[in-house]
């Protein structure tokens, strides 16, 4: 069998080279008196159909920054799914609030509307539904339930640039949106984040919690607010400047090859496809992740072996997120570090404990998910077909 050719992330061509040394010339490489960061903020903003943006230094802390706009009391409940990375409940615990994790969607693998109902009570004030995958999550639904509950909605799209639900780019269709530039992500600078909103006040408080406590259009030795350092440099605002000039056409073949090797596996035994259901128009495509079912398969190899086999026949893939969260040490040994463990414990009013919490669904997918880089479906159809027969030779 042919080799698969899977293209280098991150790439970068001559238009990286070309914006990094404008800044290394203009000696101005910190973005308060420089132009990229601003001139990619303002690009990226209109480009997720939102009003507006502040670039920060990553994902992570774009969540942090953003859940502490709102303005949300110690002790409150934050609904995030179960099936996710890690930082979307660092965040909600790094403002001294509680991570209530709701089940995920067996077919979209993004969290569960019905099961985020079950999981309000008067306590919870935000819910954070996460863009998995770049797969968009049923926003209708979900801002219903935040409506009817009066809940503010953070948008994790950290996995998820270009990814539209009924047309719309996610990110500002809830109260706020995150999104991740790190270094394995669809539109990269090594690091760096994003937060976007239509609310005009929320973007002022972002923008002020990120540059130490000072305001927009504010005098520089004073700060209003109890703020940090998380302004991205001009370098990495450059080069961001040059990866999303590719990224609309990236994000359409991404979904093109995605179509079509999906087309040619659901007739597998074994194997389910990403799913494409009315409301999504555009799938980022983050990781391209399937299901494998061992017992409906011929072939009686495990998940494990079947990764094995791909990857020693030259297709790069893995696991996706391999435990629910509530099964990491974090949440197991409550492992939350003094000062926040003491804001917690005197703030909730009783005691957390996450050895109970069972999320069906999730521990489901974590033993079934395969997951392919998003690099890879920047490839061509003969790489696709290359994916296709591994997976169909080897089952066979």
């Amino acid at each position: 069998m042919p080799k698969i050719n899977v293209p280098i992330w991150p790439e970068y061509t001559e238009r990286e080279i070309m914006e990094v040394r404008d800044v290394l010339a203009s000696h101005t490489w910190n973005r308060w008196q420089g132009t990229k960061v601003n001139e990619f903020e303002k690009k990226f903003t209109v480009y997720q159909d939102a009003k507006y943006g502040v670039a920060v230094v990553n994902g992570t802390v774009a969540l942090e920054i953003a859940l502490r706009a709102l303005d949300i009391s110690p002790g409150a409940e934050v609904i995030i799914p179960a099936y996710t990375f890690i930082s979307t409940a660092t965040a909600v615990l790094q403002i001294g609030c509680v991570p209530v994790f709701a089940d995920i969607n067996p077919v979209t693998y993004c969290i569960d509307s019905g099961d985020i109902e079950r999981k309000i009570t008067d306590r919870t004030k935000v819910i954070i539904p996460v863009h998995l995958y770049g797969y968009p999550c049923e926003m209708d639904k979900i801002m219903g339930i935040a409506k009817k509950h009066n809940l503010y909605v953070l948008e994790d799209a950290c996995q998820a640039p270009g990814a539209e639900w009924h047309g719309r780019k996610v990110g500002a269709i809830g109260d706020l949106g995150c999104f991740s530039f790190q270094a394995s992500k669809n539109i990269t600078c090594g690091e760096g984040g994003m937060i976007v909103t239509n609310n005009e006040i929320l973007s002022q408080k972002c923008f002020s919690y990120h540059h130490i406590g000072r305001m927009p259009g504010g005098k520089f030795y004073e700060h209003e607010v109890l703020g940090t350092n998380a302004r991205l440099s001009e370098f990495l605002g450059g080069i961001l400047l040059a990866q999303f000039s590719r990224l609309e056409e990236q994000t359409r073949r991404r979904e093109e090859n995605a179509r079509y090797i999906s087309e040619n596996l659901k007739s597998i035994p074994g194997i389910t496809p990403p799913a494409e259901i009315e409301g999504v128009t555009c799938s980022a495509y983050h990781l391209y992740v399937f299901r494998y079912e061992k017992e409906k398969s011929t072939s009686g190899l495990s998940r494990n072996e079947l990764i094995k086999a791909m990857n020693d026949r030259g297709v790069p893939c893995g696991t996706g997120y391999p435990i629910p969260l509530y099964k990491n040490p974090l949440f197991v040994k409550k492992a939350f570090a003094p000062l926040v463990s003491y804001v917690i414990d005197n703030a909730y009013g009783k005691k957390l404990d996450y050895t109970k919490a069972v999320c069906p669904e999730t521990e489901r997918i974590c033993m079934e998910a395969i997951g392919l880089p998003q690099n890879i479906l920047l490839g061509t159809k003969k790489d696709c077909n290359i994916i296709i027969e591994t997976i169909k030779e080897t089952l066979s």
